[in-house]
């Protein structure tokens, strides 16, 4: 363990995830593959976006910002796991800590407004649908994005520079697979009675706060359809809140299951556990929810795409028959 002149830790140990020495190699194997198709996925989808003019409406721009979110928030800590389980080196500095932290919160943090965003989206086109393209316009809709970075900003900043007034002396080991903010307030020697007070207040206005909008839009979504006569346009957005709540299911249900309801101290394996669903296995799955069983995402764009694939093949085809002719008939 090293420490300064003040016997302050220096760098912490990443104990990881529990699992078999001897299986190492097949979970790496996992979480590199989770990993690169959450970035491909969410790529993929932030090109169909961009590509097809159709697709170019407030619902589809707030997932264009939640794709580059989510590959964001898993790249904060996939990495940096992938690169310890590869080179059996468990340390991190003090500084890359409390970075990693900051990004972590704000990228989660950023994921809780997108999603209430897109369920008032959702809200709107439904119980509003004559009105949907005046309220949903574009100033709005680059509003409700910026005001969602600002107060993640705030929030993680928040937390951080809290943190950096706490000291850590003694044991320097996390057991988690990146710097969580729970285990980093277990492991200080200080009095962190200001950090969890602001934990639960800043708490209640990034998780409680959005999740209650989102349940507050999908109870005025189902009271509108029990009323109104269901027309082709309402069922096409009834589709996409399908999707929307198959996220925000699997999203909150991890983040209640881990703060709501906590481990003890002496077995964090389930937080552990946990966490790799929110951060790993909720973003990968968030492109195949949205994109692939939307049938505006594989329809248009997807042909898009292949028209420039095809285009370019057979081009190429062309050249190198052509190439072939001039040398047949080449003296």
């Amino acid at each position: 363990m090293k420490k300064d002149n003040q016997s302050s830790v220096s760098e912490f140990l990443l104990l990881g995830l529990p699992m078999w020495t001897e299986k190492q190699g097949i979970y790496y194997t996992l979480f590199l593959a989770m990993y690169l198709t959450t970035v491909l996925g969410n790529l993929l989808t932030m090109l169909l976006i961009r590509l097809d003019s159709r697709l170019h409406t407030p619902m589809y721009f707030f997932l264009s910002h939640l794709a580059f979110t989510d590959i964001s928030f898993s790249s904060v800590t996939a990495p940096k796991m992938l690169m310890n389980m590869q080179t059996q080196s468990q340390s991190i500095s003090y500084a890359g800590c409390i970075s990693q932290l900051y990004f972590f919160l704000f990228w989660g943090d950023l994921d809780n407004f997108l999603l209430t965003s897109m369920a008032y989206d959702r809200y709107v086109a439904i119980c509003h649908p004559l009105h949907y393209t005046t309220i949903m316009s574009q100033n709005l809709c680059f509003l409700l994005v910026i005001v969602s970075w600002v107060l993640s900003c705030a929030s993680a900043l928040l937390h951080t520079l809290l943190l950096t007034r706490l000291s850590f002396r003694g044991d320097n080991a996390l057991p988690h697979f990146f710097c969580d903010l729970s285990a980093l307030l277990k492991l200080s020697s200080s009095d962190t009675t200001v950090n969890e007070l602001v934990i639960f207040t800043v708490g209640v206005v990034v998780i409680t706060l959005p999740l209650i909008c989102i349940l507050v839009s999908y109870g005025h979504i189902g009271a509108t359809i029990l009323k109104v006569p269901l027309t082709k346009g309402i069922c096409k957005a009834l589709s996409t809140c399908c999707s929307h709540l198959s996220v925000v299911s699997l999203y909150y249900g991890a983040i209640i299951g881990l703060y709501f309801f906590p481990s003890s101290d002496n077995s964090n394996d389930k937080d552990v556990i946990v966490a790799v669903l929110y951060t790993l296995v909720t973003p990968m799955l968030n492109p195949f929810i949205y994109s692939l069983r939307n049938r505006d995402m594989k329809g248009p764009a997807g042909l898009n795409i292949w028209n420039v694939i095809s285009q370019e093949l057979c081009s190429e085809s062309g050249r190198e028959r052509g190439h072939r002719e001039g040398e047949l008939l080449s003296p």
